[in-house]
C-alpha cells in the first residue's frame, strides 16, 4: 500500500480535531506534538483498515453502477436472428 500523505494544511486540520476531541471528550489538553504523534500512530497502525473499507465501498458502488449500465445496454439491444 502506498503511503497516504496529507498537505501541511490538511494535517493541521486533523491534528486540531484530535486536540479538540481530547479537550471536549476527555477534558485533557494535549499539545500539537502529542496530537501529531497520536495521529501518526493511528494512521500507521489502523489507517489501512479504514483505507481498505473505503476501497471495498468504492468497489461495491462501481459493481452496482456497472450492473446498471449492463442492464441499460441490454434494454436497448435490438432483436436479431443470431443465437446467443
Amino acid at each position: 500500500m502506498a503511503i497516504i500523505e496529507f498537505s501541511k494544511d490538511e494535517k493541521d486540520i486533523i491534528i486540531a480535531k484530535v486536540q479538540r476531541y481530547f479537550e471536549d471528550e476527555l477534558h485533557q489538553d494535549i499539545g500539537k506534538f502529542d496530537a501529531e504523534f497520536l495521529t501518526d500512530f493511528f494512521s500507521e497502525e489502523i489507517g489501512a483498515y479504514f483505507y481498505n473499507r473505503g476501497l471495498n465501498d468504492a468497489k461495491v458502488l462501481l459493481e452496482e453502477k456497472l450492473a446498471d449500465i449492463s442492464d441499460a445496454l441490454y434494454d436497448i439491444e435490438k432483436p436479431t436472428s443470431f443465437v446467443r
